[in-house]
């Protein structure tokens, strides 16, 4: 089948939605399938990329490090004969997003989305009052799974949210992989002694983009705190973007900046090291839904302390694979991490053992088996329907689905003023 993937974010931006796409682009064309990616234009993106359609985007928006794709009509009608779709897929509610409910709609194909990101948490890149626009950006992803033939939940608290926020569309329970295999294998101590970390420090450590959104002021508190309860603590960073100064920030003020290594974004090899060279991980995003960092910490054995959050307590079971939290408070995380550095080498293990159990039912080859059995049933259920593939029907579909995304926003709007 010919796949077209719908993302506002793709490599080389790291992040969990880009990663996600990544990691289900590869598992398609493994079993046989064409996948064409249509992502923005990023800085340092490959010249040469097959099957990959980058569309012009403004860099860096409003202090990020997003792109923002750039409508431009046409730009895509080159590639509708080369790679006809079979099955769209959008990856955001908005900008290329809206380009798949129209690209779905020309073609009468199944529209596939999912609900990567707690949008709601990131309003800080938008100047607006916040609870106004909180309400419109619920509502319009609300409105947006409804224009879809099928929503996937990267987790059970991610599909019971939608449904309680009016989500009539089907939903599937689908997480995002990750390649146990690779991670299971890696050399924390050759990464230790390339950054300098003493081989007897107990490491905690974090994986991911250093935004507001991920609840860092909070993790590099607590990590401080844990840090002065634990002589041999160290926490590693491994990420990069704007709350890396507030991080050094605390450590600084605390005296321990020697005991915070930051080490910039990783890739491949150097990131399954980096997590092997941890003794536990940590987390403290409430904007997740599912943390795939999680899983792949756990492939690499590494028992997972983070706060009790959507997505989050799906992967996390306190006492088999690590701790799980329902507290806000700073002080009770850095005590657990720290009551981790004291446990005995058995009950360690015990963790180790569970975290990586946990991994394999997130590995990425039964994930893209349950997304692969989505497409076939949604474009069996459309094949006992006649196409009219005439000019005149396509435009007509075009002007529908404008009309729809239209009718969306208004609504949208409508309901965050009234609210």
């Amino acid at each position: 089948m010919n796949i077209w993937m719908m993302t506002n974010t793709y490599t080389p931006f790291v992040g969990g939605v880009a990663r996600s796409v990544l990691s289900f682009t590869q598992e398609c064309r493994k079993a046989g399938h064409r996948v064409l990616v249509v992502a923005p234009v990023y800085e340092g993106a490959p010249h040469a990329e097959p099957d990959v359609v980058r569309i012009p985007a403004l860099q860096d928006f409003n202090g990020s490090d997003f792109s923002v794709a750039l409508p431009i009509p046409g730009y895509l009608r080159p590639h509708f004969e080369a790679c006809r779709p079979d099955i769209v897929h959008s990856h955001h509610p908005h900008l290329l997003g809206n380009t798949a409910v129209r690209i779905a709609s020309r073609f009468s194909r199944p529209l596939v989305f999912t609900h990567h990101t707690m949008y709601e948490h990131y309003l800080h890149y938008v100047p607006a009052e916040a609870s106004r626009m909180r309400e419109f950006v619920i509502a319009l992803v609300t409105g947006y799974c409804n224009l879809c033939d099928c929503v996937i939940a990267p987790s059970r608290s991610v599909a019971e949210m939608l449904r309680e926020r009016g989500v009539e569309t089907p939903i599937e329970i689908i997480p995002t992989g990750v390649d146990v295999r690779q991670f299971e294998q890696g050399d924390g101590v050759a990464f230790r002694r390339v950054h300098g970390i003493s081989p007897r420090a107990f490491i905690a450590g974090y994986v991911g983009r250093l935004a507001p959104e991920k609840n860092l002021p909070f993790l590099a508190e607590a990590m401080r705190q844990f840090a002065v309860q634990v002589k041999r603590g160290h926490f590693l960073v491994v990420g990069s973007g704007p709350s890396a100064e507030v991080i050094q920030r605390i450590f600084r003020e605390g005296g321990l900046s020697r005991r915070l290594h930051l080490v910039g974004s990783l890739e491949g090899q150097d990131l399954v090291d980096a997590y092997h060279a941890m003794d536990a991980f940590v987390f403290a995003s409430y904007s997740e839904t599912q943390g795939m960092v999680l899983a792949e910490a756990m492939a690499a054995g590494k028992p997972v302390v983070a706060l009790d959050a959507p997505g989050v307590r799906e992967v996390v079971r306190d006492g088999c694979n690590g701790r799980l939290l329902y507290g806000d408070d700073p002080e009770e995380l850095a005590e657990a991490v720290a009551e981790m550095a004291y446990l005995s080498w058995r009950r360690r293990r015990q963790l180790s053992r569970g975290a990586s159990e946990t991994a394999r039912e997130f590995s990425i080859d039964r994930c893209g088996r349950d997304l692969l059995a989505v497409y076939d049933r949604l474009i069996g259920r459309q094949a006992y329907q006649a196409k009219d593939e005439s000019v005149w029907h396509q435009a007509m579909e075009e002007v529908k689905a404008e009309w729809e995304l239209l009718r969306n926003m208004a609504g949208a709007v409508g309901h965050a003023i009234t609210r």
